[in-house]
């Protein structure tokens, strides 16, 4: 059996449905199992004790939260070889977590914002 639920309400939403649809002016945007919608993109938080020379070592962009976090955009492979990179290169690794979005993230990623066209 199935339930149909329209809102804009994406929090509640995300606590009890299972697979949804986005829609945009109109037009269906995704229809997915809600962790797929979610998975806009693969990105992981990571800290450490400080972020001197950090996008030297990796090599790549990083996303800045604050002076021992940043934001890093990678495939789940690719974790260890960055945590090897940043440990040889004497950095003290504290934290490392997968990003996981919200819905209402998800949809604003996939829809471009609020915007009506």
């Amino acid at each position: 059996m199935g339930i149909l639920i329209s809102s804009h309400n994406l929090a509640e939403l995300e606590s009890f449905c299972n697979i949804v649809t986005i829609i945009k002016n109109g037009k269906v945007v995704e229809t997915s199992d809600i962790n797929k919608v979610k998975k806009v993109e693969q990105s992981y938080i990571i800290e450490l004790d400080n972020l001197e020379k950090i996008e030297d070592i990796l090599k790549i962009k990083i996303e800045k939260i604050d002076d021992k976090k940043f934001r890093i955009h990678i495939k789940r492979e690719e974790v260890p070889q960055i945590i090897k990179k940043l440990v040889e290169n004497n950095k003290k690794v504290y934290t490392v977590m997968e990003e996981i979005l919200t819905l209402e993230d998800a949809f604003l990623k996939k829809t471009g914002g609020n915007v009506i066209e």
